[in-house]
């Protein structure tokens, strides 16, 4: 997995992970998952915000994420959620 210190010096998409206590294995997994994703810039993994090239690959990375849920978790309850916002650079 690509761990950056800062965000990526470029314009690009960050997906910040969050969710309650009992999910924070399951935002590792989700972590981990994004390392293997095209498009996928790298990850601050203290503050569990990824860094993607497009808002396609943030798709195609939150679809596996919500399959891991559903197998995890099963039974509903504790949840991660992914906001994303765009990240532009000033030059």
């Amino acid at each position: 997995m690509t761990v950056l210190d800062r965000p990526p010096a470029q314009d690009c998409w960050a997906a910040n992970l969050s969710g309650d206590s009992a999910a924070a294995e399951l935002s590792r997994c989700a972590l981990r998952l994004a390392e293997s994703q095209p498009g996928c810039l790298g990850v601050t993994a203290e503050d569990r915000v990824t860094y993607w090239d497009s808002v396609e690959a943030i798709a195609a990375w939150r679809a596996r994420v919500e399959l891991l849920a559903r197998q995890r978790l099963g039974r509903g309850g504790e949840t991660v959620s992914i906001q994303v916002s765009r990240r532009g650079v000033t030059a």
